[in-house]
This record gives C-alpha cells, sequence and structure tokens, in this order.
C-alpha cells in the first residue's frame, strides 16, 4: 500500500511524540515525590507546571483545535499551580492528554489538517498546530530531563542500549 503524505505526517508526529512521552517518563522515575512541586529560583517553573502546561497546550493546539472542539484552557493557572497533583497524577494526566491528542492526529481529516484557525493569536493550518504541538513538547522535555539531572545528578539513559553512532547509509 502507498504511504500518503497524510500517513507520513501522522506516523512521525506520533513517533515524536511517543518519544517525548517516554523520556519523561524515565525523568520522572528518576526524582521523588517532593521534587514535582520544586521551584529552581522565583522565576522558573516546577515539574508539575511543566507538566500541566504541556496538557493545556497540547489540548489547545491539538485537541481544541484541530479536533474542532471547544477550547476551554486557562494558561495562566498552569503556571500558578504550587501542587494538587501527585507524581504518578502528573503521569496519568500527560499519558490521558497525549492519547487523545494522538486520536485527534489520527482522526483528522485532509480538511481539519490544511484549514486555518486563529491559536493563541497565530494563524496556523492543523499541520501547523500539529507541528507547534510537537515542537513544544520536545522544548519542555528537554527542560525536564535537564531539571532532573540537575535534582538526581545522574544520566537519564534514554537511549541506553542504542548505537546512536550509527551512520545513515541511505545516499
Amino acid at each position: 500500500m502507498k504511504t500518503t503524505w497524510i500517513t507520513d505526517f501522522r506516523e512521525n508526529t506520533i513517533y515524536r511524540i511517543d518519544e517525548s512521552t517516554r523520556m519523561i517518563e524515565i525523568a520522572f522515575s528518576k526524582v521523588n515525590e517532593e521534587h514535582i512541586w520544586q521551584r529552581f529560583n522565583s522565576n522558573s517553573n516546577s515539574l508539575g507546571n511543566l507538566i500541566l502546561h504541556l496538557c493545556g497546550n497540547m489540548t489547545q493546539y491539538v485537541i481544541a483545535s484541530v479536533g474542532e472542539v471547544v477550547d476551554t484552557r486557562d494558561r495562566d493557572t498552569e503556571f500558578a499551580a504550587r501542587d494538587g497533583f501527585k507524581k504518578a497524577e502528573l503521569i496519568d494526566k500527560l499519558k490521558s492528554t497525549v492519547e487523545r491528542v494522538k486520536q485527534t492526529i489520527l482522526n483528522a481529516t485532509e480538511n481539519q489538517l490544511l484549514k486555518k484557525r486563529d491559536v493563541q493569536g497565530f494563524n496556523f493550518s492543523g499541520m501547523g498546530c500539529i507541528i507547534h504541538a510537537v515542537e513544544h513538547y520536545s522544548y519542555h522535555t528537554g527542560q525536564i530531563a535537564f531539571r532532573a539531572k540537575q535534582l538526581v545528578d545522574e544520566q537519564l539513559g534514554f537511549y541506553d542500549g542504542t548505537d546512536l553512532n550509527t551512520l545513515n547509509n541511505d545516499n
């Protein structure tokens, strides 16, 4: 069966989302419960804030926008939170949001992927919204990994068992 651009787009965006989720789960497995709501300083966010923020962003950009449902995001509360969720609850919330995002991507029609819409004051196609969400998720995954390494002073082992020195042989 011939792969269409829509199929390839879906497969690649979902792969990136799954990779970020996997890395966040590893990072969270290394930190203690008391680390979740700690802030490095008054201008930084806790790991808990970052998870709430990721859930809000992905919901707004993909589930609400591409999925064409009402946008009810309250972005400020994502950063104002100082507690309210345990480590496992945050991971469950993230994984639940990610599953809804992936289903929205898989079910999006060509029209939904190409249709322009306004999100957070920006005008993006559905593909643009999904690309934004994937890029944003990856960006904050890096922050979460960095903070976890600061807290536990050890490698996270994201690619243990994988030879990352393998060269591309497709000329």
